[in-house]
């Protein structure tokens, strides 16, 4: 990292940008990742004086950012308003990426260029532990470690804004053909009130061909411009941004794209993640033929809206089928239909026998799933092809086999070739675990539509994602050295074009390791080597809680559809706890959980997690045993709402996706907003905000009880400090907290 000063005017001597950092700890006003602290307010005449430095609101945070090859140049562009009647002085502090080697910077206030030098790691820390001393605030020890960019800001107008737009460049790290990009949108306990607007583009261009686009922190929009350009866009309103943006991308010139990174601490099974993509590719090109059946409930429950946005879905599918591919419609009420009676080919004449069949369709009678399934199921696919079944329907089975298992017992044994069978269940009055269990029994995926959602879109957008297979049948083998286990998802889905596969695991072992895909190309088998390295660190802290996210929606699936487990039970209560991935249904098991041992006295009171929320917050407990009480029914709106929640888990692929249900956690008791936002994700595992003190998940589990305690900001405190930096990490959590650092625990205390 390229080490200097940003101070604005060279008669500002040391001691008084020292002054102005210190009163960063009073105003609590980090917003976004750049801020402007107001020192010295200057309160106009006949206006009552401003007694306390406070935050400025943020308008816009707006990130653009260009990367070619593994030059990154991003440009942050922020307004901030003064919503005071008085002029005011204000200096401006962006701290640096961790790690970053930043090579050039500028600064603009208003379109005017300033001159500015950065604040090096080491005395951006003198200062932050000067703060936490002086003011007693430890908050930007969270920064410990990175440099900081300064800037005098005068003067600020009443009720006027100020626009800063800061750029710089830096060397991203490339491993193994995967390059990271990391962004500090972390700032959400420093923030005054939720941002207005934050966006984040990042325009990629590279030499080699762009394979994997991951994101873990943020939902994105990824678009490809062709096999060496993309574009990745975040973009929301009205939030408080709590993750660091992160993103990675692979480049390599193969068909397909592998990326493996991994997590591993000392004395661990070690924790890793993989991507597979083919990357751009141009229409048709390295495709395989598929066979595809498409099922439809025309019950009469089906009338009215329901019919035509299902029709207009079909259509959809119908006009993007590829050229090879064969296909056939199945309409099914109190009898199933078919249109061709077997697989026929995609030509202009079948298209059109389609279109008026789907046309002429009518919703009346009961619902026939067996019969339907059963005809779809005899089709026979050939020549290597995939062939996979769209199912939709509102319903329960009400003709032909009814129960449960019956019809279960059927489709499997209709399904000798492993037919997909990928479910969408209509509304609420539809059996979630019938339906739920079709897609885990052939491998596919299951898709709920509400009574709010247009079902034209949820399909359309779905057979998009499968329209053009490029790999089935995949197996993956890391050679002898490496044992990986508890993978998710368990068996790897197939691989389509414009997609990716994304897959989380443990691992034992170490080393350097050729990574082996096999899958079938049509009828051909593909055989691809990859050379990749399970180490025994790894930096990649992202990918133990997405991994916990995965196991539990796996676990929580055979608690709801195979019957409650203690075992399974007590695994998913410990993982969510560990990892923070705290939902409706995991905060039930949690509360309860420890609600048992404390009465067992096999935890101390003080060592509860979301046990001490729920002893203040009665309507907390009440309404996570409710929604988990939804995860028993098999239908309903509830039961729907957890299917949906469970599935997310199943995939989840960014922080956002570990935590279904979060708008339903909003219970406000004594200023606190949103349960999910009271847990931080520190060194490998979840701190939680217990109304009175931060409270660490390990501690329940701590054997050696080797108790220090000491006073914040005393001199304890800072020797912990000097001797310990990553404890940092913890400390800037709060004056009151409880935490293992190295088999002691920390007890900090006012």
């Amino acid at each position: 990292m390229t080490q200097g000063a940003l101070t604005m005017n060279n008669h500002k001597n040391r001691k008084t940008i020292v002054s102005a950092l210190l009163f960063l700890a009073l105003t609590a006003c980090l917003l976004a990742d750049g801020f402007i602290i107001i020192p010295r307010p200057n309160p106009r005449p006949h206006h009552p004086p401003i007694r306390r430095p406070f935050p400025l609101e943020v308008k816009y945070h707006n990130v653009t950012v260009n990367i070619e090859d593994r030059v990154a140049v991003t440009t942050v562009d922020q307004a901030f308003y003064n919503p005071t009647p008085s002029r005011l002085e204000g200096y401006y502090l962006f701290p640096i990426p961790k790690n970053a080697v930043i090579k050039k910077f500028s600064m603009y206030i208003d379109g005017k260029e300033v001159e500015a030098e950065l604040l090096d790691a080491k005395k951006a820390q003198r200062i932050y532990l000067d703060i936490v001393r002086r003011q007693r605030d430890p908050a930007l020890l969270e920064y410990t470690g990175q440099g900081v960019l300064k800037a005098r800001i005068f003067p600020i107008e009443p009720h006027s804004t100020r626009k800063v737009k800061i750029s710089y460049r830096e060397i991203l790290d490339k491993d193994n053909g995967t390059t990271e990009y990391l962004y500090p949108l972390n700032t959400e306990k420093f923030s005054a009130k939720a941002l207005k607007n934050v966006s984040v583009n990042v325009n990629i261009r590279t030499g080699e061909n762009i394979k994997n686009i991951y994101c873990p922190s943020h939902e994105v929009d990824i678009l490809r411009k062709g096999e060496k350009r993309a574009q990745v866009s975040y973009e929301e309103s009205h939030i408080k941004p709590d993750t660091d943006f992160k993103l990675y991308f692979t480049t390599r010139n193969h068909k397909l794209g592998l990326s493996l990174l991994t997590h591993k601490k000392r004395g661990q099974e070690g924790f890793f993640f993989l991507s597979l993509s083919p990357g751009f590719q141009s229409p048709g090109k390295d495709t395989v033929a598929k066979d595809i059946a498409f099922v439809l409930d025309v019950s009469g429950s089906m009338a009215g809206k329901k019919l035509k946005q299902a029709k207009n879905a079909l259509l959809f599918c119908i006009e993007n089928l590829n050229k090879k591919d064969r296909f056939e419609i199945i309409r099914f009420s109190t009898e199933a239909e078919g249109l061709f009676g077997k697989l026929n080919p995609v030509n202009s004449s079948n298209r059109e026998m389609a279109r008026e069949f789907v046309e002429d369709l009518r919703a009346i009678g009961g619902t026939n799933i067996e019969e339907a399934l059963g005809l779809a199921l005899a089709h026979k696919p050939g020549g290597g092809r995939p062939y996979m079944v769209i199912f939709l329907t509102d319903g329960k089975p009400t003709i032909g086999e009814t129960h449960e298992e019956g019809l279960l017992a059927k489709i499997k044994k209709s399904n000798a070739g492993g037919t997909r069978i990928f479910t969408f269940g209509i509304g609420n009055e539809i059996n979630t675990h019938l339906l739920d269990k079709i897609t885990h029994m052939t491998r596919a995926y299951r898709t709920y539509i509400s009574p709010r959602e247009d079902i034209e879109i949820k399909i359309s957008d779905f057979y998009t994602k499968v329209q053009s297979p490029v790999l089935t049948g995949l197996k993956l083998d890391f050679g002898p050295g490496i044992r990986v286990f508890k993978t998710y998802p368990r068996e790897l889905p197939d691989l389509f074009k414009g997609s990716a596969i994304t897959l989380f695991g443990r691992y034992r072992g170490s080393g350097k390791v050729k990574v082996k895909l096999s899958g079938l190309m049509g009828d051909k088998e593909k055989v691809l080597q990859f050379d990749g390295e399970f180490n025994g660190g790894g930096d990649n802290d992202f990918i133990p809680p997405l991994w916990a996210s995965r196991r539990i929606g796996y676990l929580l699936d055979q608690v709801r559809l195979q019957g409650k487990e203690k075992e399974l039970v007590e695994e998913i209560t410990d993982l969510a706890r560990t990892y923070g991935i705290i939902t409706p249904y995991t905060s039930y098991l949690i509360v309860e959980d420890e609600t048992t041992n404390v009465r067992g006295r096999m935890i101390s009171p003080k060592d509860q997690t979301l046990g001490r929320v729920a002893l203040r917050d009665k309507e907390f407990k009440r309404k996570v045993r409710e929604e988990y009480a939804n995860v028993k029914k098999k239908s309903g709106s509830g039961s729907v709402q957890a299917s949906k929640d469970l599935q997310q888990m199943n995939v989840a692929e960014n922080v956002a996706q570990t935590r279904p249900g979060k708008a339903r956690m909003k219970y406000v008791q004594e200023g606190e907003d949103n349960k999910t936002q009271q847990v931080k994700n520190i060194q490998g595992r979840a701190i939680y905000w217990t109304g009175k003190s931060w409270v660490d998940s390990r501690l329940q589990s701590q054997k050696d009880q080797n108790v220090k305690r000491i006073q914040f900001a005393g001199k304890e405190y800072f020797q912990l400090l000097e001797q310990e930096p990553q404890a940092a990490q913890f400390l800037a959590l709060g004056k009151n907290l409880r935490f293992v650092y190295k088999n002691v625990i920390y007890e900090i205390y006012e």
